[in-house]
C-alpha cells in the first residue's frame, strides 16, 4: 500500500504535513514525498524513513519548464500504483491531478492551502487560476480547505458536501517555552533588545504579499507614541534587500532583521504581540503559534487572518491602507499590559481547535473515507 504526497517544495512538506506522513506511514503505508529538489530537506524526509523522488516544479503555471514536471509525474504513475494522492500548493497539485487523471487505482486529495482567487484578488489571479481549479476539480476526489471563504467557494465550484472538507488548517503544536526570566534577558540581550522593551515579532517571508512596508511605513509614529517599541522581523526573502534599505533610507530604529530561525517558540518567549498584514493567506500557521503561546496579534483584515483572530477580543483586525487604526492599535496593546495579557487568553482559548492533535482527528476520518471509499 503507497502514498504520495506532493508539494513544489520539499520545504512545504517539511513544515506542515510530517504528523499526517507519519501517521500514514504507522498505519502501514509506504509514503513517498515529490518535489522540487532540495537536499537539505529531502534529507530529512529520507531520515524520517519516507521515500523521495524529484520533479522540477516551478511556481509559474505557465512555465515551459513544468512540461518535464508533467512528463516525470506521467512516468511515475504508468511505473507506480498509488492507493492515495495527496496534493498541495497550486501548480504542483495542477500538475499531478493532470497526469493522474487516467489512473485506474487510487484516489486524489487536494488540500488547498488559500486560493490564489479570493474576494479582492486581483484580476488577474481569478483569470489564471480560477479556470485552472474548476478544471482541475473533474480529477479530485476530495478536496480540503482551511479557511470558511475557500470552503464555501468550494462549494460554488461544484464540489458536494461530501466531496469538499474544512478543517481547522495543518495544527499547531502547544508552545512549551521553558526560558525563565534569566534566559530571556539573555536572549534579549544578544538581539541587542533592551530589557524593558516591548516586543513585537513578524514572523513571514518577505515578500510582497506579507506587506511589511504596511508596518513599517507607520513604525515612526508607533515609537513616538509608544518609545518601548521594539520590532522583530523573523524570515527571509526576495525583498529582504529592499526593506533594508527602506530602513536605513528612513532612519528607522529599534528594528532587527533576524532571518530564517530555527527558535521561533524561543523568540515568541520574549515577544509581547505578533503581527501579520498580509494581503492575502490560508491560514497562517504563525498566528496559530502565536495564539497557542497566549500572544495577542494585529492582523489584516484578510482572509485566513480573520479566520483566526476576534477583533478586540484575542487581537486587532485591521482594514489595508487604514494607517491610523494600525497605529492606534498597536499602542494601545504596546502602552497596556493588561489588555494584552487580556487579549492574549482569549487567544490561547480560541485557537484550541486548531490544535495538532485534533486536525489530526479531521484528516484521519478523511483519509479513512477515501481510502476505503465509503
Amino acid at each position: 500500500m503507497k502514498v504520495l504526497f506532493i508539494a513544489s517544495v520539499y520545504r512545504h512538506l517539511t513544515a506542515f504535513h510530517i504528523p499526517y506522513m507519519k501517521y500514514l506511514q504507522r498505519m502501514g503505508y509506504e509514503v513517498y514525498a515529490a518535489a522540487a529538489s532540495d537536499e537539505l530537506r529531502k534529507n530529512d524526509l529520507l531520515n524520517m524513513g519516507f521515500i523521495c523522488i524529484d520533479v522540477p516544479f516551478t511556481r509559474g503555471p505557465f512555465s515551459k519548464d513544468n512540461l518535464e514536471a508533467y512528463r516525470n509525474l506521467k512516468s511515475l504513475f504508468q511505473q507506480e500504483s498509488f492507493n492515495l494522492v495527496h496534493v498541495h500548493t497550486p501548480v504542483a497539485a495542477l500538475l499531478t491531478r493532470m497526469a493522474f487523471r487516467r489512473s485506474t487505482s487510487g484516489k486524489v486529495i487536494y488540500t488547498a492551502h488559500g486560493f490564489h482567487f479570493y474576494k479582492g484578488a486581483p484580476l488577474l489571479n481569478w483569470l489564471t487560476y480560477y479556470p485552472l481549479e474548476r478544471l482541475a476539480a473533474l480529477w479530485t476526489d476530495h478536496l480540503i480547505t482551511i479557511n470558511e471563504e475557500d470552503y464555501k467557494r468550494a462549494l460554488k465550484m461544484g464540489f458536494s458536501e461530501n466531496s469538499v472538507h474544512y478543517v481547522h488548517g495543518v495544527g499547531v503544536d502547544p508552545i512549551e517555552n521553558r526560558s525563565n526570566e534569566e534566559d530571556k534577558k539573555v536572549l534579549k540581550l544578544k538581539l541587542g533588545i533592551s530589557e524593558e522593551a516591548t516586543v513585537i515579532s513578524y514572523i513571514a517571508e518577505i515578500n510582497q504579499n506579507k506587506n511589511h512596508i504596511f508596518l513599517l511605513r507607520n513604525w515612526k509614529i508607533i515609537k513616538e507614541r509608544s518609545p518601548c517599541a521594539s520590532l522583530l522581523l523573523i524570515g527571509d526573502g526576495e525583498l529582504r534587500t529592499e526593506i533594508e534599505k527602506y530602513i536605513q533610507e528612513h532612519s528607522l530604529k529599534d528594528i532587527h532583521m533576524l532571518g530564517f530561525r530555527n527558535d521561533v517558540a524561543e523568540l515568541l518567549g520574549i515577544t509581547d504581540i505578533v503581527s501579520l498584514l498580509s494581503h492575502r493567506e490560508g491560514l497562517p500557521k504563525s498566528i496559530m503559534e502565536a495564539m497557542a503561546a497566549s500572544i495577542p496579534c494585529i492582523v489584516s483584515d484578510t482572509r485566513g487572518l480573520r479566520d483566526l483572530i476576534i477583533s478586540n477580543k484575542s487581537g486587532f483586525i485591521i482594514p489595508h491602507e487604514k494607517d491610523e487604526l494600525l497605529v492606534d492599535s498597536f499602542v494601545s496593546l504596546l502602552n497596556n499590559k493588561k489588555l494584552r495579557k487580556k487579549m492574549g487568553l482569549t487567544a490561547y482559548s480560541t485557537v484550541q481547535p486548531y490544535r495538532i492533535e485534533n486536525v489530526l482527528k479531521e484528516y484521519n476520518e478523511i483519509y479513512d473515507d477515501v481510502l476505503r471509499n465509503r
